[in-house]
């Protein structure tokens, strides 16, 4: 609404700005020597009416009978309505004052003006300020709409996105949880590292997480704490290969982007195959980021690949990464891949 008003202000100053300043050039270079009487009457009587104009279709005309009761008629009625009192006002005054409204000196003669040639000139004169008005107000409330529309779209983006991240967090750690208690009802040496480990990952997406932007490394960093912590389910840790290539210094990323992908080889994959690890990809450089997840296929395993992880991830992508982003899905009978581009 502030802003609103301001943009309302801005744009009828910018207009009778503009009035003023023609107003001005004329009596400057007018070679007419005006009278008192003549400038009152012109240009302080029929201003008025002018403005009077002006702002009762701004204040009252457009914003009640279009935009609150959607009365075109009645709008149209009251516009007519407005142009015929200006015009009776002005052309009152020219019967009272003929000397000053409806003569002008030419050549040393003086010149008359036919009261036909002035009501049609009064006419316009009234229909130009009312459409000016109208121009203005529909502008200002344009500018207006679509601010807000924007405001909407933001918040509602703002809002699904904690609703995505809030989602994914649960996710993991009901996962992780579940990893826990394998370990601890196997009453595993591993259980108290598997905590520990889980703390720290925690720490980080309860708290650094909680910016919009993270630095790269710190992101690939979690990336390798949640393989460690998942290599502690198996006896003989989990068999998987981490490749970082490039440049990772200084770039920004979306937190918790990446962390989906490499959850769903090990939910839905086989971790423990010497012969056949998981393996992740990473290639950075300033601008474009490069992340790749192979796993081998669990035949055993019946839930569907991707569930809630992947597609949060995804919808996040949309959100956050419009234009910039390319997901490819590899599907095989025996393998699953997933390959992420990024423009940093």
């Amino acid at each position: 609404m502030k802003n609103n008003s301001r943009a309302s202000l801005i744009l009828n100053c910018i207009f009778w700005g503009i009035i003023g300043t023609l107003v001005a050039a004329i009596m400057i270079f007018s070679k007419k020597k005006f009278a008192v009487q003549e400038i009152v009457i012109d240009y302080v009587v029929f201003g008025a009416v002018n403005v009077a104009v002006f702002y009762i279709n701004y204040i009252f005309l457009i914003p009640e009978l279009i935009k609150k009761r959607k009365q075109y008629l009645w709008f149209i009625v009251c516009f007519i309505l407005l142009i015929a009192v200006s015009v009776g006002i002005k052309v009152a005054v020219a019967k009272f004052y003929p000397e000053f409204v409806l003569q002008y000196k030419a050549d040393d003669k003086i010149q008359h003006i036919p009261m036909a040639n002035y009501i049609i000139s009064v006419v316009f004169i009234a229909g130009f300020f009312l459409v000016s008005s109208s121009v203005i107000k529909f502008a200002v409330d344009w500018f207006s709409n679509e601010r807000i529309q924007r405001n909407l779209e933001s918040e509602k983006k703002d809002m699904e996105l904690q609703f995505l991240k809030s989602q994914l967090n649960p996710h993991f750690l009901f996962n992780s949880l579940n990893n826990i208690y394998s370990l601890a009802y196997q009453k595993s040496d591993k259980t108290a590292d598997a905590i520990l480990k889980l703390s720290e990952i925690m720490r980080y997406m309860i708290y650094e997480s909680n910016d919009s932007w993270v630095s790269l490394n710190k992101e690939v960093e979690y990336v390798e704490s949640y393989v460690e912590l998942q290599k502690l389910r198996f006896k003989d840790g989990a068999s998987v290969e981490i490749s970082i290539n490039g440049v990772i210094d200084g770039q920004q990323i979306v937190p918790l982007i990446l962390i989906s992908f490499v959850e769903n080889a090990f939910k839905h994959g086989v971790a423990n195959d010497p012969s056949d690890p998981i393996k992740i990809n990473i290639i950075a450089n300033q601008k474009i980021l490069h992340f790749s997840v192979t796993n081998k296929k669990n035949t055993t395993n019946k839930d569907a690949i991707g569930g809630v992880g992947l597609n949060n991830v995804e919808r996040r992508l949309q959100l956050l990464y419009p234009e910039r982003y390319k997901l490819n899905i590899v599907n095989t009978p025996t393998h699953y891949t997933t390959e992420l581009m990024l423009d940093l």
